[in-house]
């Protein structure tokens, strides 16, 4: 056989979407040998001799093109039901299929499919016994068509149909079907898709995308309460929705597929408690099958849904245990932990790791972590693992039910999450969304040739900066708040927000500069009207920082004065 080369010609500018045309061809391929040969062209896989389809020595573009031919219009609308398989839809998250039928069974779980070329299309969803629960724990799903949202609610019925489209001329639409609450409330089911299609391949799977992520957590990753009014608010799987959890939220952000492991209550060494260790609700003993439910408990193919990175965000429930006696019990978890690691890394061994949690509070047990981390590195030499507490959540960000996370804090999450995952891979970060302030360190810079004298404290607990001002100085530059380490990018747009306590009347300049302070990005000023004023303005930034300082300029201040809140975030 003549070698086989690739033109020059990029296989990608053809797409995966299956687009019906005109052509005829004498043999009709399949949506997976299509999806392959592209594969194959992009570098992907292994080109092979069958995929010289038009006999010229060559795998090229126009191979392409000849498989793409098989996929015709015939002129002919004819009612079709298609069963969601593999072969004709993508499978998303951990999902168990029982009778060619997917129940989608962890948070997130999903199909995802392009009908083609129809006047009509709907969808069969199932439900399992949990449809028997009370109406706050029956499962809840959604249904997506071209990134519209048709149907929300709670599966409560067997069997139902849900029209997708339907009208007088043919449509091409991208369909998601997705569990939106969690595993420890049931499953929905996803049957037959039936289509009013002129093409030959009705309905086709999506394309795969370039990165997976899995996640495995608790509550927080499951979207609990996410949609509550308050923290007064209790548990409903009608307010739990992933899709505004910080799981999917960094997904998208990426443009990556995902996958989640997640269990309301759980933890590593214990599940929530009031009193003694909970044993009952522990992920890493579910961590290898799909779900820990009757039925749904088989083993997960890790082979066959390997992901790039993997976060781990537990932790949580088990300070409920730790918290009563931490240097006893944070050693148990610390251990529990990095059998854990040991665990994922074996199921997953070549993902990058970050753990992290803190969102909920458990600072005394964050150390652990850290520990068990290094101590699995020093175990193992393995180099593909990190870790990071994150920011606990804030009054000002509201709270969704039980004192879970609200959605804004969720998004914060998220972006804080996208830009770990995108240091680690290699990835470019936009930094949208995150806030380039978060690690600041606070300092207190005070004219040594002038009278001002000031006592600085700054508060750990809300990263609060408070300088009691004992002896006013003659100008606002005498003395100066300083928040060092802004990471600032050219061109970017910011928000500029923190809150200042101070005695009414008292104006203060607010500038953003570099650390020698030859560059000066950003300038106003904030007038107190007693107790604590907010502050709030946007910039767009000329030059690229990664240490630029945040300054409050309090030489003529008397009696106390703080910077709260501070929170510079990149929103463009």
């Amino acid at each position: 056989m003549k070698k086989k080369v690739i033109a020059a010609v990029a296989a990608a500018s053809i797409g995966m979407a299956v687009i019906c045309t005109a052509a005829n061809a004498a043999k009709q391929y399949s949506v997976s040998e299509l999806r392959g040969l592209n594969e194959a062209l992009i570098g992907g896989a292994s080109l092979t001799e069958g995929q010289d389809l038009n006999n010229d020595g060559k795998v090229n573009v126009f191979d392409l093109v000849e498989m793409r031919k098989s996929f015709v219009n015939t002129g002919d609308f004819i009612e079709t039901t298609v069963p969601a398989t593999e072969e004709n839809v993508r499978y998303i998250g951990r999902n168990c299929v029982k009778d060619n039928v997917p129940w989608l069974v962890q948070s997130g779980a999903a199909v995802e499919f392009v009908v083609n070329d129809a006047k009509s299309a709907e969808i069969t969803i199932l439900g399992d016994e949990n449809i028997n629960s009370e109406d706050r724990y029956k499962p809840r799903y959604a249904v997506i068509v071209d990134d519209e949202i048709v149907v929300d609610e709670l599966m409560s019925v067997k069997s139902k149909t849900v029209e997708l489209f339907s009208g007088t001329e043919p449509r091409t639409a991208r369909i998601k079907v997705i569990h939106l609450s969690e595993a420890n409330n049931g499953t929905v089911g996803v049957s037959g898709i039936k289509v009013n299609s002129d093409c030959t391949v009705p309905v086709s799977p999506t394309e795969k995308k370039d990165m997976t992520i899995e996640f495995i957590g608790d509550s927080i990753t499951c979207g609990y309460g996410v949609e509550g009014k308050s923290n007064g608010e209790q548990f409903s799987t009608g307010t739990e929705n992933f899709m505004k959890s910080y799981a999917y939220l960094t997904a998208e952000k990426l443009g990556a597929d995902y996958s989640a492991v997640s269990y309301s209550g759980y933890g590593v060494v214990s599940g929530y408690t009031t009193g003694e260790k909970n044993t009952d609700s522990l992920v890493p003993k579910n961590y290898a099958i799909v779900g820990q439910q009757f039925g749904y408990d088989t083993p997960w193919d890790f082979e066959s849904h390997k992901s790039n990175v993997i976060v781990i965000n537990l932790g949580t429930n088990d300070s409920s245990y730790t918290s009563t006696d931490v240097e006893t019990r944070g050693p148990e978890y610390q251990e529990k932990y990095v059998e854990f690691l040991k665990q994922i890394r074996t199921l997953n061994p070549d993902s990058y790791i970050i753990c992290t949690f803190g969102t909920m509070g458990g600072e005394t047990l964050y150390p652990y972590l850290e520990k068990a981390v290094d101590e699995f590195v020093s175990d193992t030499g393995d180099t593909k693992i990190t870790c990071y507490q994150c920011a606990t959540q804030s009054a000002s960000d509201g709270y969704g039910c039980d004192w879970h996370p609200s959605a804004v804090t969720q998004q914060k999450s998220a972006a804080v999450l996208a830009d770990k995952i995108c240091q680690v891979t290699g990835k470019y970060s936009d930094q949208i969304g995150l806030n380039v302030a978060a690690n600041v360190e606070f300092s207190l810079s005070t004219d040594p040739d002038s009278k001002v004298s000031i006592y600085p404290y700054f508060n750990e607990y809300d990263r609060s900066f408070w300088m009691n001002v004992m002896t006013t100085g003659a100008s606002a530059e005498d003395a100066e708040g300083i928040a060092s380490g802004v990471d600032l990018r050219k061109g970017g747009k910011y928000r500029v927000t923190f809150d200042c306590a101070a005695a009414s009347g008292m104006t203060f300049p607010v500038i953003i500069r570099s650390s020698d302070k030859s560059a000066v990005y950003f300038s106003s000023t904030i007038e107190c009207t007693g107790n604590t004023t907010s502050f709030s303005e946007e910039f767009t930034c000329d030059e690229t920082d990664r240490n630029a300082d945040f300054v409050l300029q309090v030489g003529t201040a008397s009696g106390n004065v703080a910077i709260q809140k501070l929170n510079i975030e990149k929103i463009g």
